[in-house]
């Protein structure tokens, strides 16, 4: 009674999660007649799961679903609020029960924080079959779930739920909160909420109360939203994705993708120097030297980001990232020296050449040292034809200029210098 007392003070989204897999939105992928999750739970051979999906896409609620139509006891579990003294009560009393003959799915939401220690204590219960568990989490299982649990579970993905999706949701809601909503108000809802069904709960329910009994519209709604919550998580994959989108756009010369990227980056807060030092390792690992100025542009941008702080320091982040979309490309160096590394690796520790080494003691110029040393600008455009690399390693050539951009004049340059010093056109 007292339950059912409080429930109309409980959160939209906890009153209308539904109970039957065909009151649950979204996840046609897993869920969809013939899929394999959903022929799983219909045969009642459910083994462990890891429900991987962003915020809101309902992992908690097929946790529940799967419960209630195994007629599994159903624990759920904080990784937030919980620890290993909690961890060994819950296993016990599940252990109990599996001797009862009642199967149990311990639900843990957010199983990415716990440590490795931690998650290890869950598996002699998994592989003696005393609990069926299913992990939530937001972040990659891959690195955030150790691998001998992730062995024992099978990992879904769950996708975040479609503006149409949340659309349908909103409008069945709209009886419960009292209130009326045009199309276009609950489309804006959708939009707002980034595929997270809970946000959009949150949302329609602060704007019936906020409507008064009226319409819902889309003026209110711009009161209520204030403004778009990104899905970005500094510490997580979705940092780690964003900036890799918005390098690979530059990469590929499209500056309306890269904008696109940035601009998701600025309006969820990211630190501006964090952006700074990746937009310079763009301009050094894929501009080079066939744009010398884009390095220029970039340790500018930087200048200005920490002398200007926010908003004008963004114009200048945006303003490199156009310039080395659209510079030329090349990763000739950034190539060049992952070769230099390997030979220096994998090589021997060659011994610097005499004619290279300093004599500053009578001892040292007896020995040879500085012999054969030939001064550069005494000859002829200041190209002698002395061998720089040691012995072993002579005629070697690394970098390898590209034809784009300043890098085409390089090559020309190079194959002069190159040709000069080395009359013979030996290379190895």
């Amino acid at each position: 009674m007292a339950e059912r007392s409080d429930k109309g003070k409980r959160p939209l989204a906890e009153r209308l999660r539904p109970t039957t897999l065909d009151g649950y939105a979204g996840q046609e992928h897993i869920l969809g007649p013939g899929k394999p999750l959903r022929s799983q739970i219909e045969r009642d051979q459910l083994t462990s799961l890891i429900l991987w999906g962003p915020p809101g896409a309902g992992k908690t609620t097929l946790a529940r679903i799967i419960a209630r139509m195994t007629k599994s006891e159903f624990l759920p579990f904080s990784a937030v609020m919980s620890g290993m003294k909690e961890i060994k009560s819950v296993m016990a009393d599940a252990e109990r029960l599996s001797q009862l003959g009642r199967r149990t799915i311990l639900f843990v939401d957010e199983i990415h924080r716990f440590n490795k220690a931690q998650q290890d204590a869950f598996l002699p219960y998994v592989e003696r079959g005393d609990i069926v568990l299913i992990g939530a989490t937001t972040e990659n299982p891959s690195f955030e779930v150790n691998a001998a649990l992730l062995s024992r579970s099978k990992v879904y993905m769950l996708r975040a739920l479609t503006e149409e999706e949340i659309v349908v949701l909103l409008r069945a809601a709209l009886p419960v909160v009292s209130a009326s909503a045009s199309d276009a108000a609950l489309e804006q809802i959708a939009l707002s909420s980034n595929g997270d069904a809970r946000s959009a709960y949150n949302t329609l329910e602060a704007a019936a109360a906020a409507s008064g009994g009226q319409e819902i519209t889309e003026a209110l709604l711009a009161d209520v939203l204030g403004r778009k919550m990104l899905l970005y998580d500094k510490g997580g994959e979705e940092h780690f994705n964003i900036i890799s989108a918005l390098h690979k756009s530059v990469r590929s010369s499209d500056p309306d993708a890269a904008l696109y990227w940035l601009a998701r980056m600025l309006e969820a807060g990211e630190d501006r120097m964090y952006i700074a030092r990746r937009v310079v390792r763009m301009a050094i690992e894929d501009i080079g030297l066939a744009d010398p100025r884009a390095l220029e542009q970039c340790m500018a941008m930087q200048q200005c980001v920490h002398f200007l702080g926010m908003p004008e320091g963004d114009l200048a982040i945006a303003q490199a990232v156009i310039y080395l979309s659209v510079a030329p490309k090349s990763d000739a160096g950034y190539k060049a020296l992952g070769e230099v590394s390997r030979e220096v690796r994998t090589g021997r520790a060659e011994p610097v050449p005499l004619q290279l080494r300093n004599a500053p003691t009578r001892a040292m110029k007896e020995w040879g040292y500085g012999a054969g040393y030939q001064h550069a600008h005494e000859f002829g455009d200041a190209l002698n034809q002395m061998e720089c690399l040691p012995e072993a390693l002579a005629g070697k050539q690394w970098y390898q200029p590209s034809e784009r951009g300043m890098e085409k004049r390089i090559k020309e340059r190079l194959a002069e210098i190159r040709n000069l010093r080395n009359p013979s056109g030996t290379a190895s």
